[in-house]
């Protein structure tokens, strides 16, 4: 079955960077389009960045975030700098069901992870 298993969360300083993980099993990894979305506290799921044959950004994450690939891995990676205290949120993975999205269906996995936890604050 469809597993996405995330890591590297954590506390960090305003200013500061993180990088998270994403390991995929269960599918054929180079075959689908993949995300990372958020959720803060008391807040909707917000779409933070996508991956197919290239990588779209949510506006306020573009120039700090970046995602990549790596389908001989299966693997899925969110780097991320100059972290702001709004940045705190649960940071799930996700799969969505073809090879790519349109901005109607961003939001529109058919799996997603646990999540990982990344809190900043000073």
């Amino acid at each position: 079955q469809v597993q996405l298993v995330e890591s590297g969360g954590g506390s960090v300083h305003p200013g500061g960077s993180l990088t998270l993980s994403c390991a995929a099993s269960g599918f054929t990894f180079s075959n689908y389009a993949m995300a990372w979305a958020r959720q803060a506290p008391g807040k909707g799921l917000e779409w933070v960045a996508g991956i197919g044959l290239s990588a779209n950004y949510a506006r306020s994450m573009e120039g700090r975030f970046a995602i990549f690939r790596d389908n001989a891995r299966n693997a899925l990676t969110l780097e991320m700098h100059n972290l702001q205290p709004e940045d705190t949120a649960v940071y799930y993975c996700a799969k969505y069901p073809g090879s790519s999205w349109t901005t109607n269906t961003k939001l529109s996995f058919d799996y997603r992870g646990q999540g990982t936890q990344v809190t900043v604050s000073s």
